[in-house]
């Protein structure tokens, strides 16, 4: 191929340029998630944190992102997607290299509430808009589908090869492994992440096409009044919302099974670890039925399962239903979980949301979709633990289950109000 005398080829493969948004839309998360989520224990061990105080600082991610979602798809209808994502990664790789240099709590705060804004301000809304782009008309639940469960794919090989990394340096008898080899375990996972995501803005560079935006700054602020005024945009944001809740509620699924059907930690990571690869599964599935059959008819299909799969979870009983049926009920709910994340946003197609404002209205519906991230866990939690044991999780797949009903009758809703 041909390159421009900026460093960017000409034409790419739309495989090629949906590769790349899918390693970009999923390693630029994997500096404030990855190491922590995979490597909890180690990270602990070698900032010499409690879990609050890791939970502290990546809170101050969430308040820094959320300010950040709106204003990126305002940022996104004016600039180029390709120029705003690779200098997003590239900031965010600057990050891993303050990361690694394993700062104190009060900096590491300071650098995830960096990460918020490096992560969202110029990158999430380009990314989608870049990916309805890719999809064009027909192949809507296709993009997003692909998308999201190839960001899981690619989270669950990077993290494979991150802990290749971390057993290089720590061999043998784990009692006497000392603290110089554990810190530089953890830096060498660190810098091998950071490495990526720098990796990834180049790949974003070479070859995602730029897109000419011709918006002004008066038709950007008249962009934005429109996106307010659409109904649409807010019904979809309350579809986000449901979903998300179900997203969100997998965090509780291993102290679920450790809580009521007897398993032991170990076993209950196990089984929910392995689950995650269902998340291909799940929306690359889904992305092809939406093609096929309109991205609300599924949407509105999902809920309703789900929406019946947390009923049999209000009714079976731990004593008296086979463990094996409530195993299976709880990877389906996980598989439709998954599915929902992979389509919901192929809803602007079908509700013509006009393609100079897709990235003000993603920047809106994602501000308001994604505000489980600030209350879900907490209410969760205090649901369960004012009545432990069976009661507290009936209590909690009954607010789950509402989630779902409501996504239902909101997708509905919204199905109805497009075909007026």
């Amino acid at each position: 191929m041909p390159i421009k005398r900026r460093f960017q080829f000409k034409n790419p493969p739309k495989w090629l340029i949906l590769t790349c948004l899918i390693i970009a839309g999923e390693i630029i998360f994997s500096l404030p998630f990855h190491v922590i989520r995979y490597f909890r224990p180690t990270f602990l061990e070698v900032f010499q944190l409690t879990n609050t105080q890791v939970g502290d600082a990546i809170a101050v991610y969430g308040i820094t992102a959320m300010i950040a979602y709106f204003p990126s798809g305002v940022i996104a209808d004016r600039f180029s997607a390709r120029k705003l994502m690779s200098i997003s990664l590239f900031a965010t790789a600057l990050g891993g290299i303050w990361l690694a240099f394993l700062p104190n709590q009060l900096s590491l705060s300071v650098l995830f509430g960096y990460w918020g804004v490096s992560n969202i301000l110029l990158f999430w809304s380009a990314m989608l808009r870049t990916t309805r782009e890719w999809g064009g008309n027909l192949a809507q639940g296709r993009a997003f589908g692909i998308l999201d469960g190839g960001r899981g794919l690619m989270s669950a090989v990077a993290a494979s090869v991150a802990v290749l990394f971390l057993s290089a340096f720590l061999k043998g008898n784990m009692e006497e492994v000392s603290v110089e080899q554990t810190e530089q375990a953890l830096k060498s996972v660190i810098w091998m992440y950071t490495v990526i995501t720098f990796f990834a803005g180049i790949l974003i560079w070479l070859f995602i096409p730029d897109v000419k935006i011709k918006a002004t700054t008066s038709e950007s602020c008249k962009g934005i009044i429109k996106v307010l005024k659409r109904r649409s945009t807010w019904l979809q944001a309350a579809v986000i919302i449901c979903a998300y809740c179900g997203y969100k509620g997998l965090d509780f699924y291993t102290i679920y099974g450790v809580d009521t059907l007897g398993i032991d930690e170990v076993t209950s990571a196990r089984l929910m670890s392995n689950a995650a690869y269902l998340r291909p599964v799940g929306a690359v599935a889904a992305g092809f039925i939406a093609d096929r059959f309109t991205t609300k008819k599924t949407i509105i299909s999902l809920f309703g399962l789900l929406t019946i799969c947390y009923v049999l979870l209000l009714l079976f009983s731990p004593e008296k239903t086979s463990r094996v049926l409530i195993f299976i009920n709880l990877g389906f709910t996980i598989l439709v979980v998954f599915a929902l994340r992979g389509v919901y946003f192929a809803l602007f197609e079908e509700t013509r949301v006009p393609k100079n404002l897709t990235g003000t209205t993603i920047g809106l519906v994602s501000l308001v979709g994604f505000t489980p991230d600030i209350f879900f866990n907490s209410v969760a939690g205090r649901i369960i633990d004012a009545s432990p044991g069976k009661e507290g999780y009936f209590n909690f797949y009954l607010l789950l289950m509402i989630f779902a009903f409501v996504g239902l009758l909101t997708t509905i809703l919204l199905r109805t109000k497009n075909a007026r």
